[in-house]
């Protein structure tokens, strides 16, 4: 979800849900793009980059368990985390075309643009809708990634605004233009990622388009544009395996994961070569390794890991609400903290407070493990409130004193008046709470009134 950056700098910025909102078309024919830029070896013929399978299986290392794209949420921090627990390729978050590579964004790309030598294999996903903006901002970086993404499968309204991601998805001729010219004249493959459409067929034809045009890995999210926030449903699957059988190149699945038996299944079930996660991974990091950790574990790794990488505060804040969301509701004073804190050292204190009092309850617990546990009549995991665990669709949403419990809006944050602030968490998992200390029931937080919600 992108949120508006606090300045650390003196003058004030545009907030980036306004720079994103502008339409990313270049003022000139796109046969106007910038040619690479010169060099000592120009003319001399550089070694054939790799693609497709070779590509996947030498310089992605043949990845199974994939971090997602996430705006604001797939940072540098985040993804050593995510590695140490088992994934096994990252994205970047979307980055924004034109921003990245106009010299009066300077800031833009330095915010946004972190990498470190660990950190690969690595593909960085753009969004766009003009070749030559797209180009320039892939070589750019060509030399610190794996390979660049074309986002064509971003649904949300900024995106319609912009002109991008999803709402490409009748535009064939200017998507293969853009996939052809990285495909061209980049020295790192291009992939793309895509929702489906509602005609399977015309799914199958979309990919194949996109793998002529040059895609040398395609990542497929199961869902239609329309199925997004509170409607977002379940992935096809089916959609997801008609494809993979279709095309000649790897195929990555997203869509339907919250657990690690759930990989597995995908697998299983589609044939793909490897599973995406976003929310699953936002709100347990070591989904890909199948462990279900404290989320004081997790969130302390996560904090220590940012004294040594700046991350802006609105990326930590949103990370640690998720971590702790199913705890929030029964230490209301330490959730208002870390809605309110600004300094790092001040959030840091906020962690601090929360595993002073959630550990001691976990140690008077047996260690949780996954396979003995209990499912509700949903079909969902009973995990205890002190646990990573993932966010029940809102189709399971349980109840309390007869109302039904609803979560907080994707990413856990609202952006209005230039500020961002959470809407107050519920857990997943409030009966599990219930059942276990035998008290009497959850009193509902009051809720603050809804506000409208970008995410990617």
């Amino acid at each position: 979800m992108p949120y508006w950056f606090r300045a650390h700098l003196p003058h004030q910025r545009l907030p980036l849900l306004s720079l994103l909102a502008r339409p990313l078309r270049f003022p000139l024919p796109v046969h106007t793009a910038m040619p690479p830029p010169s060099s000592p070896t120009a003319g001399i013929t550089p070694p054939t980059k790799l693609g497709g399978y070779a590509f996947y299986r030498q310089a992605l290392r043949g990845a199974k368990y994939i971090v997602a794209p996430m705006v604001d949420q797939s940072e540098l921090a985040w993804r050593i985390l995510s590695r140490r627990y088992g994934a096994e390729l990252c994205y970047t978050p979307m980055f924004h075309a034109r921003l990245f590579c106009q010299p009066e964004h300077k800031a833009y790309f330095a915010e946004q643009w972190q990498t470190n030598p660990a950190d690969r294999p690595l593909i960085a996903q753009f969004c766009a809708n003009d070749p030559a903006f797209l180009l320039r901002s892939a070589l750019r970086i060509q030399d610190q990634c794996d390979a660049v993404d074309l986002n064509l499968g971003c649904p949300q309204g900024i995106a319609q605004k912009g002109h991008y991601g999803s709402f490409l998805m009748e535009e064939w001729d200017l998507v293969a233009r853009m996939v052809r010219t990285l495909h061209e004249n980049i020295t790192v493959p291009v992939t793309c990622k895509i929702r489906v459409f509602p005609d399977p067929e015309r799914t199958v034809a979309y990919a194949r388009m996109l793998e002529a045009a040059g895609c040398q890995l395609l990542t497929v999210h199961g869902r239609l544009r329309e199925q997004r926030g509170h409607k977002s449903g379940l992935a096809d699957w089916d959609q997801i395996r008609r494809v993979k059988e279709a095309v000649q190149i790897p195929v990555l699945a997203n869509g339907n994961i919250l657990y690690f038996e759930d990989v597995e299944r995908c697998l299983a079930a589609t044939g793909v070569d490897g599973v995406m996660s976003a929310e699953a991974n936002l709100y347990n990091p070591a989904v890909f390794s199948g462990r279900y950790l404290p989320a004081y574990q997790l969130a302390r790794e996560y904090m220590d890991i940012c004294k040594e990488v700046p991350t802006p505060m609105p990326f930590i804040r949103a990370h640690l609400f998720k971590l702790f969301k199913p705890s929030l509701p029964l230490h209301t004073d330490l959730r208002a903290q870390m809605a309110k804190v600004q300094s790092f050292a001040e959030m840091d204190q906020v962690v601090h407070d929360l595993q002073a009092r959630l550990q001691p309850e976990a140690e008077q617990h047996p260690p949780f493990c996954i396979e003995t546990a209990e499912k509700d009549t949903d079909g969902f995991y009973i995990i205890p409130h002190w646990i990573c665990q993932p966010d029940v669709p809102a189709a399971a949403a349980p109840t309390v004193n007869g109302q039904v419990i609803e979560g907080e809006n994707e990413g856990g944050m609202v952006t209005a008046g230039g500020e961002s602030a959470p809407v107050s968490p519920i857990p997943s998992a409030v009966v599990c709470l219930i059942h276990q200390s035998k008290a009497s029931p959850i009193p509902i937080p009051e809720q603050p009134t809804p506000l409208p919600v970008t995410t990617s």
